[in-house]
């Protein structure tokens, strides 16, 4: 850790006794000729001063205190704001060293070594975050690929998820209620057993649809479809197509705007429109067959 010069303190005599014992080795004798005047807080060089020579023999929570106290004086030696940045980066409390040398460079722009450590600093928070980031993400992708064949489900809802190709618990994130109860012979008992094992890991039916999940998924969608029929057809606005009105508003109630929004949806959805009924659905598995297409199944 850089140090305070000698010629700063306001204890000269003290100062170049204890200079004199760390040349003869005896640092724990000026440490303590030191320690009852820098921790006093009226000498803010001899104060720096102790802090270096309490890190160099391990006492850095004791170091760290003594130089919080002298950087809470209305004008801290810049010295002292930056050897309690190196510390607090040292033991990876990255956000008190990043204010630490910022005050220094509010003070003095243009100083070089706070400067410095202040790329340094910035550099090992992000490379911390990147870490923490990446752990938590594999954590969560460990548990949503988790098959629904581990938890205890009757014989008719593990049936059911089976046969809608609903493998994992991610499987399960991407569906909701309605779509669910949609499903032949896929009752609330079965749908009180799912949300009930999902909240029991923090999870809900829908949650991989809000969103940029919901964007993944529809987009995951869309390029399924563009391999069958094009991406010119899946473009197509569904307001050039012969809908009936009830047709139209459900559709502008979903924010269906092209033919491939319509086919990424499922009857559910659509059923879940107020006033929207068979007739209507029927319009629209007509126009979409029409086109190649037909709306998304939970089958795949």
């Amino acid at each position: 850790m850089p140090t305070a010069t000698v010629a700063a303190t306001t204890h000269p005599v003290i100062a170049e006794q204890a200079e004199q014992f760390l040349k003869t080795g005896h640092r724990m004798k000026a440490i303590d000729l030191l320690r009852p005047i820098a921790t006093t807080g009226e000498d803010a060089a001899l104060a720096v001063r102790l802090a270096s020579m309490l890190e160099s023999v391990g006492e850095d929570e004791e170091a760290i205190s003594l130089l919080e106290r002298v950087c809470r004086m209305p004008t801290p030696p810049m010295n002292a704001l930056v050897n309690l940045a190196i510390m607090y980066e040292d033991a990876g409390d990255y956000l008190r060293a990043e204010r630490c040398l910022r005050k220094v460079l509010e003070t003095e722009p243009a100083h070089e070594r706070a400067r410095l450590f202040l790329k340094d600093v910035l550099a090992s928070r992000d490379c911390l975050y990147d870490e923490d980031q990446a752990r938590d993400d594999a954590k969560r992708n460990q548990m949503l690929d988790q098959p629904v064949t581990d938890f205890e489900l009757s014989v008719r809802a593990r049936n059911c998820l089976k046969k809608m190709q609903i493998r994992t618990l991610g499987d399960l994130l991407k569906i909701t209620e309605s779509e669910l109860l949609a499903y032949k012979n896929f009752g609330e008992t079965s749908l009180i057993e799912i949300k009930q094992m999902l909240a029991a890991k923090g999870l809900r039916l829908g949650q991989g649809l809000e969103g940029a999940g919901y964007a993944r998924v529809r987009n995951e969608i869309y390029e399924k479809l563009k391999e069958q029929v094009g991406a010119e057809v899946l473009e197509k606005s569904v307001a050039s197509l012969e809908f009936s009105v009830r047709c139209r508003k459900a559709l502008q109630m979903l924010g269906v705007q092209t033919l491939g929004d319509l086919a990424s949806r499922t009857e559910a959805e659509l059923m879940g429109v107020k006033n929207f009924g068979q007739t209507s659905l029927d319009e629209i598995r007509e126009r979409l067959a029409d086109h190649g297409l037909g709306l998304r199944t939970l089958e795949g």
